[in-house]
């Protein structure tokens, strides 16, 4: 059989590259293209085109660059229908998905999305588009299947596929870890700033300014795979700042504590049982927008899929270095942290156990065509 895979992004990358290996496994005879990166070329099959090419932050910057997304747009809807696919898939990614799934519907492809774009957040009006243009709905989170099934519309809820990323890792030494990096036996607080490099910079500028409040521990940087290492170069000129690229479940397996930028990573660093603050600042104008269509509590998952707060926000303003400090003091107390850990299991009960990308490709596999 035939597959099209579409994914944006590090964690859209680390999923599709699961849920390709369960494929393979289901279907041994399987062809499959991508769009996607490093992870999912690793597996096998052709990639057609790298999500760092495609990393476009906030609306002001997709606004920049339209003329290359619609460029994009239109070389992917010409490779599939070249390709003719047996089973289109999408992940996450929803800007560029939901056009390519519009238009694929009308072509009579057959349309699967894992991992629901985030319409249970804003722009609730989406959820026409994706009933008229997606034939199958694999979602990871209990309350998007709750959502779904509010605008009647059945999901399929398989479970988060982090929950299989984080169980099948490899087990480190954390002082082996330590010595082969060049780190000392202080506790270790991971710095998570995001992949995208006006992210990066935008994060680590305040997260960086706590450092010397705290010497007692050493501070590591989680190194983006779509980043290479020159371009952290400037970030840990820093005394007692280090670099790690493309080993943050390693970095948080052995992490005492770490600041987040909000996104999939918040919900990687709670799995791991590590306290976080989870951050974010964009552009004055994107927030704007965003502030006025997001209609959520919280930005983590973790406070959304456990419907309460369970860590640190801090948006925009909020996110300062004074902030930061106090905050970052605050999950380093032995009580909060004790209390954190057990939200954190609570948590991981509620996420529906191991297997998703197995699950998700069986339904695939087994889908009985269009609706």
């Amino acid at each position: 059989m035939k597959y099209y895979l579409i994914a944006g992004e590090a964690s859209g990358d680390l999923h599709g590259s699961n849920l390709m290996k369960a494929l393979f496994k289901k279907d041994p005879n399987a062809n499959i293209k991508f769009w996607g990166g490093d992870l999912m070329q690793s597996v096998g099959g052709e990639l057609v085109s790298h999500y760092r090419d495609r990393a476009f932050m906030g609306f002001s910057e997709v606004i920049l660059n339209l003329r290359k997304i619609s460029k994009l747009i239109r070389y992917c809807k010409k490779d599939i229908q070249e390709f003719k696919p047996d089973r289109l898939i999408f992940i996450d990614n929803s800007g560029f998905n939901l056009r390519i799934a519009k238009w694929a519907k009308l072509q009579g492809f057959e349309t699967h999305y894992y991992i629901s774009p985030q319409v249970w957040a804003s722009r609730e009006g989406r959820v026409k588009t994706i009933k008229e243009s997606i034939d199958h709905m694999y979602v990871v989170l209990p309350f998007v299947k709750d959502f779904y099934e509010k605008h009647n519309y059945p999901v399929h809820f398989v479970g988060h596929p982090l929950l299989d990323a984080i169980a099948n890792k490899e087990l480190i030494n954390p002082k082996d870890f330590k010595s082969e990096n060049g780190l000392d036996d202080r506790p270790i607080i991971a710095l998570l700033p995001g992949s995208r490099k006006q992210e990066i910079s935008k994060m680590l500028n305040v997260m960086l300014s706590v450092v010397e409040d705290f010497s007692e521990y050493q501070f590591v940087i989680a190194g983006a795979p779509s980043q290479d290492k020159d371009f952290y170069t400037p970030f840990i000129q820093k005394q007692n700042v280090h670099l790690l690229l493309n080993r943050t479940y390693d970095l948080l397996s052995v992490s005492h504590a770490a600041l987040v930028t909000s996104g999939t990573a918040t919900l990687e660093t709670a799995l791991f049982k590590v306290p976080q603050v989870v951050c974010y600042k964009g552009s004055r104008v994107s927030y704007e927008i965003a502030k006025r269509i997001i209609k959520l509590k919280y930005i983590s998952l973790v406070n959304l899929i456990l419907d309460k707060q369970v860590v640190t926000e801090l948006i925009q303003t909020d996110f300062n270095s004074e902030r930061l400090k106090e905050e970052l003091k605050t999950i380093l107390n032995d009580y909060h942290r004790a209390k954190l850990f057990l939200e954190y299991y609570d948590l991981e009960k509620k996420l529906g156990g191991k297997g998703a990308s197995e699950k998700t490709a069986k339904l695939i596999f087994e889908a009985t065509g269009k609706s």
